[in-house]
């Protein structure tokens, strides 16, 4: 008998160490590095992590990024020292619920407020009142369309906007994405119960075959999400992909009405926003915007999958003006 419960003992415990994710993963070398970089600032009572690199003498120009779910700032890394080359001041930020910002549970995510954050943040750093580049990815692009919307009705000053990817209606989040924000009472179980392994193939099927992230790359995404708990919080933030279908005039009116300047760029093995029906329904709906289409083996993270040629195209639309 006594050997019997030990052997269920022995069972359980690793699964109740699963279930838990005990212990956290440790911050690699370079995300610690990143860390350091940072500083946060608090909105309505959360910190929000951020990071503002002064860079090129002589230009005035600012350019803040906006990054996707479900990862972090650190999505930037590979071309943050180039844009530092480019403009005087480049800025970062952990929206609330990602990354090194705070994760708080039970709390009613949604852009709007992420649109405020970064508004905020501008407050915080002086720069309120003028003229910001934005380059957004995936769930940053949402949030950049509320902030256009803000421009448009006079309460922000955007000098372009650089997107790559919209649309509800050309819109295929993962299976587990949609899992998670449908499930109602069973999300919680379901966040606990979602693994490493689980994260890095979904976000794997993302990137093109022969561009994807390496171990050192997955574990780094891993580790930024499970920092705070934030992969308890996953089926929370996910309701901007209703938030979006309940918003879209909103937002895809601002798109298609704005007189800023609009760039996309569009990798086109993107599984999210598949080829061809996204880039022709952009096409056809943001006559004014100018568009990039990448290398055939690229898919939905082109600011990691082809860094190059995400900054030539990038600065490319830039230095048009």
């Amino acid at each position: 008998m006594r050997e019997w419960w030990l052997l269920v003992g022995l069972i359980c415990v690793p699964l109740m160490a699963v279930y838990l994710h005990i212990p956290p993963p440790a911050l690699s070398p370079a995300l610690q590095k990143w860390y350091n970089s940072g500083e946060s600032f608090n909105f309505k009572g959360s910190n929000i992590f951020y990071r503002d690199s002064l860079g090129a003498v002589g230009s005035s120009d600012v350019v803040v990024l906006l990054h996707g779910f479900p990862t972090s700032s650190y999505d930037w890394n590979k071309i943050w020292s180039a844009l530092n080359q480019r403009f005087h001041r480049v800025v970062a930020l952990d929206f609330l619920g990602f990354g090194f910002s705070d994760k708080p549970r039970g709390h009613r995510y949604s852009v709007f407020e992420q649109a405020s954050v970064v508004e905020a943040l501008l407050a915080h750093l002086g720069l309120g009142g003028q003229r910001v580049n934005l380059l957004a990815h995936d769930y940053g692009d949402t949030v950049a369309l509320e902030l256009l919307y803000r421009c448009v009705h006079g309460t922000l000053s955007l000098s372009t906007l650089f997107l790559t990817g919209l649309f509800p209606e050309t819109h295929y989040p993962r299976w587990i994405q949609t899992v998670l924000k449908d499930v109602g009472l069973l999300s919680p179980v379901l966040t606990r119960l979602t693994n490493y392994m689980m994260f890095s193939r979904s976000v794997g099927q993302v990137f093109g075959p022969y561009t994807q992230p390496t171990d050192e790359e997955f574990w780094d995404m891993w580790t930024s999400l499970r920092f705070n708990d934030g992969n308890l919080v996953m089926d929370s933030v996910l309701q901007f992909l209703n938030q979006r279908a309940k918003h879209r005039d909103r937002w895809v009116g601002a798109l298609t009405s704005t007189l800023v300047p609009l760039h996309m760029i569009y990798g086109p093995l993107d599984p999210v926003n598949p080829h061809p029906d996204f880039l022709l329904r952009y096409k056809y709906l943001v006559q004014r915007s100018t568009v990039t289409l990448l290398d055939k083996h690229v898919g939905h993270y082109p600011q990691l999958e082809d860094p190059l040629g995400f900054l030539n195209a990038y600065y490319g639309f830039i230095n048009s003006f």
